[in-house]
């Protein structure tokens, strides 16, 4: 592992002992446990699931008591506004949706102090020219076929993000293939049984027998989580789509624990 990683891990070790000590004490203080700001921008194709997806996570804070901020106004991106946040979800972004380099750099310098960062579907379909982000999120979109049920692997067992996920997962969603595999600098937490859907998209890809389309991985300090799942609206009222999202948001802000190593496996 590069010295950068280890650091990485235990940058993010000592950030969440604090927050999941006094999410206890805050919550029974009737006060937020964290907050998450979930940022919706597309400059690219835009899904329609996305007020779904903003209603769902809205709705996931004020049953698990943290506080919900949404936006798509990219200016929100600077020192100041992002210091208040412990993780930033990037929901279904495209194209570039932070497009003046002032925002880039506070996002950078964001998960640079031990920020979290939430990516789900199309975040994948989004900063292209930005390679940092390439890193951040893990992997950048290919294509995909036309949505379909598949069946989904889940691997990386004992995370906040897999729990309660049975091991054969059979959903229907929009199955993106990526274009990189991204297993050598992440933890895959989910994979996709290719043999059970038709993988190959409109540019003719696949992605063959090590299929993943869940990880998590430490990051330039911070703390990074992505899904390929939740491109229809049905995702966001799906108890178990739902649970995976929560955990998600809980290991990037600090709230449950970070335990995706790139090394880990299992």
């Amino acid at each position: 592992m590069s010295r950068r990683n280890i650091f990485a891990l235990l940058s993010a070790a000592a950030l969440a002992l604090p927050l999941a000590a006094t999410s206890a004490a805050t919550a029974q203080a009737g006060t937020p446990a964290y907050n998450v700001l979930v940022f919706s921008k597309t400059t690219g194709f835009r899904h329609d699931s996305i007020p779904d997806g903003v209603a769902a996570i809205q709705k996931l804070g004020r049953e698990h008591h943290f506080n919900v901020d949404t936006t798509e106004d990219a200016t929100v991106f600077n020192d100041t506004g992002l210091a208040k946040y412990q993780s930033v979800v990037f929901l279904s972004t495209t194209g570039d949706p932070l497009d003046q380099q002032a925002e880039k750099d506070a996002f950078q310098r964001y998960i640079e102090q031990g920020g979290g960062y939430v990516g789900i579907h199309a975040a994948a379909d989004s900063g292209y020219t930005w390679s940092w982000y390439g890193g951040l999120v893990g992997a950048y979109f290919n294509d995909h076929p036309s949505p379909q049920p598949a069946t989904v692997d889940v691997v990386g067992r004992g995370t906040a993000a897999t729990r309660g996920l049975p091991n054969r997962w059979k959903r229907t969603d929009e199955w993106y293939n990526y274009r990189s595999n991204p297993r050598e600098n992440v933890r895959v937490l989910a994979t996709l049984d290719e043999r059970t859907y038709d993988p190959v998209g409109y540019n003719g890809g696949s992605m063959g027998a090590d299929h993943p389309i869940a990880w998590c991985h430490p990051y330039d300090g911070g703390r990074a989580f992505y899904t390929g799942m939740g491109h229809t609206k049905e995702s966001y009222t799906d108890p178990l789509f739902l649970s995976h999202i929560l955990g998600g948001i809980e290991m990037t802000a600090g709230a449950a624990k970070f335990n995706c190593d790139p090394e880990h496996t299992g």
